[in-house]
C-alpha cells in the first residue's frame, strides 16, 4: 500500500499521537495512536483513506503492524470506523474491540453502508467512504460496559456513553488521566480552539441522538475529573468542563427548539436557521476570533447533519 505525503501528526504526552486522516480537510478528523511498552492501540480510524497515514505513523514510532494490539473505534460512523476493515487486514495480530450494538456491522458492513447510503447518497459515499471491508467475526471483540483491556500493562477502560449514538464507546486511559469521547463531547474543530479562544458545538447527527442520553454521558465523562478529552474533531482539548458546558448548553437548546417547531410546515428550514442562531450566538458570547460569516461556513455541514438528525429524533424525518 502507497504512502501519501503525511499531514503533520501531533505527538502529546503518554505515548499519544494525533494523526490528521486527511478526510474533508486538514485537522477535521483525528485517529489516535497510543504506544506503551512497544505495543500500539489505534482509537478511531477515519475512512479507507486515513490507513496509509495510520500505518505511517505506527513505522514512525519504530513498531511493526503486528506490534498494534487493538483498535477500537469509539462509534461505527464512518468517519470513525470506515477504515477499521481495511487497517485490520494489514495488523495481524490486532483485534478489533467496539460497542456491541456495532460488532455485527463490523463483521458484515452491509446494512451500515445501506444506512449511510440513505442519508449521505450514493455518490458522496463512494466519492468519501468507499467499500467498507468486513473484518473476521473471530478478531472482533464486544465491548461491554466498564470492561477494561490492557496496552502493555497500561489499562484502558470502555464507558458506554449513547446520547450521540446508542453504538457508542468512550475510552477512559488511566494513564494520562484522559478520555477518548469520539462525539460525545462534542466537536471543536482547530478553528475554533486555539490559544485565545475556545468554542464547541454538540453532534445529532442522523440517526440516534438522545439528548437526556447524551446529558447523562458527559456527566458520566466530568465524575472521571479528566485531565483533557482527546476529540475525533479535533485533537486533545484541557478546558474540559467548559467544552462540556458549551456541548451541553446548545444540545438542550436545540432539542427545545425541535419540540417547539414540531409539525411546522416548514419544519426544516426553520430548524436549520434556529440553529445557526444558537451556534453563532454561542461562538459570539465565546469571543471567536472569527467573523460570522467564517464562523457559519465552518458549521454549515453540522448544521445540515444535525437538523436531520434532531428531525429523526421528533419523528419529522426518516432514520
Amino acid at each position: 500500500m502507497s504512502v501519501p505525503a503525511a499531514l503533520q501528526d501531533e505527538r502529546l504526552a503518554h505515548g499519544i499521537t494525533v494523526v490528521d486522516t486527511g478526510f474533508v480537510r486538514p485537522r477535521f478528523d483525528a485517529a489516535y495512536l497510543l504506544v506503551e511498552q512497544g505495543r500500539a492501540a489505534v482509537i478511531d480510524t477515519g475512512t479507507n483513506a486515513a490507513v496509509p497515514r495510520i500505518l505511517a505513523a505506527v513505522a514512525a514510532h519504530g513498531l511493526e503492524p503486528g506490534d498494534v494490539d487493538w483498535v477500537i473505534p469509539t462509534h461505527i460512523h464512518l468517519d470513525h470506523a470506515g477504515g477499521a476493515g481495511l487497517l485490520m487486514r494489514h495488523l495481524p495480530n490486532a483485534r478489533l474491540l467496539v460497542h456491541p450494538r456495532g460488532a455485527r456491522h463490523m463483521v458484515d458492513p452491509s446494512q451500515l453502508l445501506a444506512g449511510v447510503r440513505a442519508v449521505y447518497g450514493d455518490e458522496a459515499v463512494a466519492r468519501d467512504y468507499g467499500e467498507l471491508v468486513p473484518v473476521p467475526a473471530d478478531r472482533v471483540l464486544a465491548a461491554q460496559e466498564g470492561m477494561v483491556v490492557h496496552l502493555a500493562k497500561r489499562p484502558l477502560r470502555l464507558l458506554d456513553t449513547p446520547g450521540h449514538a446508542r453504538h457508542h464507546l468512550c475510552i477512559w486511559d488511566e494513564a494520562s488521566r484522559g478520555c477518548f469521547t469520539g462525539d460525545t463531547l462534542g466537536i471543536s474543530y482547530r478553528e475554533f480552539h486555539t490559544g485565545r479562544w475556545h468554542y464547541a458545538l454538540p453532534s445529532s447527527s442522523p440517526v440516534q441522538y438522545d439528548p437526556v442520553a447524551l446529558r447523562a454521558s458527559v456527566a458520566r465523562v466530568l465524575a472521571l475529573r479528566p485531565a483533557a478529552i482527546y476529540i475525533t474533531h479535533y485533537g486533545a482539548v484541557r478546558q474540559v468542563q467548559d467544552q462540556a458546558d458549551m456541548v451541553v448548553r446548545q444540545s438542550d437548546a436545540m432539542a427545545a427548539l425541535t419540540r417547539e417547531l414540531h409539525g411546522a410546515a416548514d419544519f426544516e428550514a426553520r430548524l436549520r436557521d434556529g440553529l445557526r442562531a444558537i451556534y453563532l450566538a454561542e461562538a459570539r458570547a465565546r469571543q471567536v476570533g472569527l467573523g460570522d460569516g467564517e464562523v457559519l461556513e465552518l458549521v454549515e455541514a453540522d448544521v445540515e447533519l444535525n437538523a436531520r438528525g434532531l428531525g429523526v429524533w421528533i419523528g419529522e424525518g426518516k432514520p
